[in-house]
Parts: structure tokens; sequence; C-alpha cells
């Protein structure tokens, strides 16, 4: 089963429950940052070059707690930098399973292995582990050689000693299509809990402003890469709802849904999407009040969004499309793994 049967129930009832009480926007996944420092300087993340001050500094893990309880989401995605340097990440994630939240700790696995004495395998916990490919193009991309075998050798000791792992990958511009299906064959013989993929988005910090795809080419390249599990041939196990993927090959077209994946930092709540700069908000209620959602997305003509395909954007709004009559089906298809 690629998406937990548990996780989609709780985040359908709550997708429900929101609808019913009139919402117009609402989070379904928080993207909770409790530090910035990382033990990597990847060339297309900026996180790192916040200056020294902000990088020695980290969320508590009762502010970890407050944000997630003001914003009320099912699901907390915990990036980084990279969240095994925190040295109270332990207290943060137990935290959160203990509130029944569905944890995803995002990864480089250079200290994973090392870590997992401080975690207790749950249903409510993955390990999301980032790689990019295979050796030579994932070390290229994090800048660092040995980081790829170190990785697996993270996903083998985490599954051996019963946590839930999935892995995320980055397609930039240039990816080799069969490169990346070999990749992903590679992936499921780790038996590893669902992959996750997104196109490179245009991090303004990155160091890389060259490998960003542009929507066509965006399509183009998800169509080759996806050709084989979309025919039948292969049985990837795609820890995403099918319409986010249907969506990545230009099979659906969707409107970013920026409010269903917020971002809390030290900073604050970041306005209105982490992929853009333009400060941070001290409340998720003002965040929800004060930004003015039409100058967002595609149709809005704001062209910081013209190209963009990020999941945090567009997964929440596939989620929402589930929910049509006529897309029941084709989404149920991520809880039997086909």
């Amino acid at each position: 089963m690629a998406v937990q049967l548990q996780q989609a129930l709780v985040v359908a009832s709550y997708i429900l429950k929101q609808r019913l009480a009139g919402k117009k926007r609402f989070p379904l996944v928080l993207m909770l940052e409790p530090l910035f420092r990382c033990n990597l300087a990847c060339t297309g993340c900026g996180k790192i070059q916040h200056p020294p001050e902000i990088l020695r500094n980290h969320l508590t893990p009762a502010e970890c707690f407050a944000a997630v309880e003001e914003c009320g989401v099912p699901v907390v995605s915990i990036p980084g930098g990279e969240p095994l340097l925190h040295p109270q990440i332990d207290e943060i994630v137990k935290g959160l399973v203990d509130r029944k939240k569905f944890v995803y700790l995002c990864t480089n696995a250079l200290l994973l292995e090392k870590s997992l004495d401080k975690f207790t395998p749950s249903p409510y916990l993955t390990f999301s582990v980032h790689l990019d490919g295979f050796k030579a193009h994932h070390d290229r991309c994090v800048d660092r050689e040995g980081v790829f075998d170190k990785a697996v050798q993270g996903i083998k000791a985490a599954k051996a000693r019963g946590f839930r792992v999935t892995t995320n990958t980055t397609v930039f511009e240039g990816t080799d299509a069969r490169e990346m299906q070999e990749f992903f064959d590679f992936l499921a013989t780790l038996g590893i809990d669902g992959m996750m993929i997104s196109p490179g988005y245009s991090y303004e910090w990155a160091p890389d402003q060259d490998s960003f795809l542009k929507r066509e080419q965006t399509r183009a390249l998800f169509r080759e890469i996806l050709s084989p599990w979309k025919s039948g041939q292969k049985k990837w196990n795609f820890n995403h709802n099918p319409l986010f993927l249907d969506f990545l090959i230009g099979e659906q077209d969707y409107e970013c849904t920026p409010w269903g994946s917020p971002s809390y930092s030290l900073l604050g709540w970041q306005k209105p999407c982490y992929l853009l700069n333009e400060g941070h908000y001290k409340s998720f209620r003002e965040l929800l009040a004060e930004t003015n959602w039409d100058n967002y997305g595609r149709a809005s003509g704001n062209p910081q969004c013209a190209d963009c395909m990020v999941h945090c954007g567009y997964e929440p709004t596939a989620a929402m499309a589930a929910f049509k009559p006529a897309n029941m089906r084709r989404a149920m298809q991520s809880l039997i793994g086909v």
C-alpha cells in the first residue's frame, strides 16, 4: 500500500470537517522547520544562506507544538536544515506522535542510523530520506561524495528496526528519464514504504538557478519518466495521490493551493509560500487573513508562479480534487498501490 489507509481516512475526515464548517482556505500539511542549520550545502537549496545568528538557533519543542496546534493540521512535515541536528528532535517527534499527527521527518540520512535509538517505530512517524538519484548524480546534487551510500545504509538500518521510510526525489533539468526509471527500480529493492517526487522549484536563495524546470519541460520529462508506471508496466510505490502525478504529466490542470502547506520556522509564518522570500507573519491567523491570495498561483499572472508545479502547492489541490465524484476511483488507487 502506497499511502497509509489510516492517514488517508484521517485526512479525508479532516477535509470534510473543514468543508462542513464552511472554511474556504485551510491547511493540510504544516512544513515545520525547527532549524535552518544543515550538514550539507546542496546547490538547489538556500536554507544555509541565512546569517550565522539564525543558523545557530532553533525552535523549542513548545514552539513547535504551539504552531501545530494553532493551524490544526493532521500531517506535519519536518524539513530543515537537517532536523536530526536539532538537540531535541526526539522530544519534538514524540510530542507530535502523542498528538496523533502524521509526521514526516525529512533527512539527508547522514545521521539517521546513529539517531534511531532516539525514536520509536510508529504508524505516525515516517523518515523521508532525500535521494535524487544514483550515487554519482545524488552526490553531485548535495555537493559531497559518499552521501548516497550513507543514505542507503541509513534506510536499510531504519527498515530493519521497523520504521516507516519513504524517499523524496527532486527532478531537475537535464535528468535522464531512463536512469530515473532504473533508480525507482532500485528503490523498490530497499523495501521502502513509498517514493515521493517533485520537479525542482526555483527557490530564490538557491546557489544554482540554472537547473530548475519550466512548466512544459516538467510535463514532458515526467511523461517520459512515468510512462512505464502509467501504462502498468511498473508498479512503483508512490506516496502520492495519483491525481498529483496526473498533474505532473499534464493530464490534470490545477491551480496552486499555497495555504495548503504553510511553513513555520524561527522567522514565523512564511508569507505566503516558502519558495518566495517575502517575509513572515507572527500568527497563522494573520497569514490567512492578511495575505492577498489572488496574487499567487499561475492564474494570478505572478511571474514567480508561472512555472511552479511543486508538490507543496499542488498536492493539496489534488487532495481536494479527490472528493469530486469523477476523481474518486482514481484517487483510491493510492490506497491499493496501483
